[in-house]
């Protein structure tokens, strides 16, 4: 099975992490020694260089395990860090490796606790299989957490030994939301030509027609029938081209801003909402235009796929950072995997550099969490 494989190749790299561990632990001890023999002559000095340069040797190899751990593919190295940060991640790395074997040693203890010293384990058949099943349940339990106890331990020492990890992991991030964002503005692009071909386009080739052929004719009763059919046929044309437009930037969002945009949007759900809006200024207009078409879909998941009898909107700008909040008192079970409304939303924002975050338990409440960092002006 994929995740026993997981959880072996995970045990196999905290092994290599504890024995990393171990080393830093003597490591510290003859850094300490070395240090006091510095006054001694010929003596402490090259005993010092020696002991820091063990310390860059092992620093890194687990600078390689980290690696092999977060970033799998073979790009080029972030920059290493220098020897204050690798004296640090000695320090702290001596202190977290025995965590996983703490892990387990605590599940085993609260195992013998509870089977051996809190119960009289008999020989029944009932008792041996409680037994067996509790026993499995820790195992299963402990080989899930190898996974996520090596991710950590190897993000902690990242933080240490490789200070641009995260610049580059963020750099690859907005390259892909870039990407994403390309894609769908030529999506849009292709839904505006076609709508307009389709539909604006059309009716002004009949309008054409009808005026063309009004023009030839010489009964006064059916160029007035011709022009009449223009006129109604231009003013289909003139009701597309407005919801068109609408489409693409509402007019209410250019007049009164997000604030005034938002408010429209939750007076047009289905399900009643409460809004609270603390914002004192305007956003840039592509800001304003994500955030409100982002909440303008999360409020249509609300009214198409929540079951909620109520609805609650606030908006917010702090510390320069917006931050907007749709929540429910529906059915919850939302998940951005499982539908492609949520995940519109999450690009939307990551255009911005901005996150969504989800929160919605079986059984509800749902809500979404919209934060963006911008100025108001």
């Amino acid at each position: 099975m994929t995740w026993i494989r997981r959880a072996c190749a995970a045990g196999g790299g905290l092994l290599l992490n504890a024995a990393t561990g171990v080393a830093a632990s003597a490591l510290i001890a003859l850094l300490l020694v070395s240090a006091a023999l510095v006054p001694v002559a010929g003596l402490g000095v090259p005993l010092l260089r020696r002991v820091l340069a063990l310390v860059r040797s092992l620093a890194g190899v687990q600078r390689a395990w980290v690696r092999r751990v977060l970033d799998p593919d073979p790009r080029p190295a972030p920059h290493e860090s220098g020897p204050r940060r690798e004296l640090a991640w000695l320090a702290v790395h001596a202190v977290t490796w025995p965590v996983p074997a703490l892990v387990v040693w605590g599940l085993l203890a609260a195992f013998d606790y509870i089977y051996f010293r809190v119960n009289v384990v008999q020989t029944s058949i009932l008792n041996t299989f409680s037994l067996s099943v509790s026993a499995a349940a820790i195992a299963t339990i402990t080989l899930a957490a190898l996974p996520l106890i090596r991710t950590g331990q190897a993000r902690l020492s990242a933080l240490l030994l490789l200070p641009e990890a995260t610049a580059t992991a963020r750099i690859r991030q907005l390259t892909e939301s870039r990407a994403v964002v390309v894609d769908a503005q030529a999506a849009e692009l292709r839904r505006i030509e076609r709508d307009l071909h389709d539909g604006a386009q059309a009716k002004l080739i009949a309008i054409r027609m009808n005026l063309g052929l009004a023009r030839d004719l010489r009964d006064p009763a059916e160029v007035r029938m011709m022009i009449d059919e223009a006129r109604e046929i231009a003013g289909q044309a003139l009701t597309d081209l407005r919801d068109l437009v609408r489409g693409v930037h509402p007019p209410v969002l250019a007049d009164r801003g997000l604030a005034g945009a938002v408010e429209a949007a939750a007076l047009l759900c289905p399900v009643p909402v409460e809004v609270e809006i603390d914002l004192p200024g305007r956003l840039e207009a592509p800001v304003e235009s994500a955030v409100y078409f982002a909440t303008a879909e999360a409020l249509t998941n609300v009214a198409k796929h929540s079951g909620a009898s109520r609805a609650w909107l606030r908006v917010s700008h702090a510390g320069g950072l917006l931050r907007v909040a749709v929540r429910d008192d529906g059915r919850g079970g939302a998940d951005r995997a499982a539908g492609t409304g949520l995940r519109g939303i999450d690009r939307r924002l990551s255009a911005f550099d901005g996150r969504l975050v989800v929160r919605s338990p079986p059984g509800g409440p749902t809500e979404l969490t919209m934060e963006l960092p911008c100025a108001l002006s």
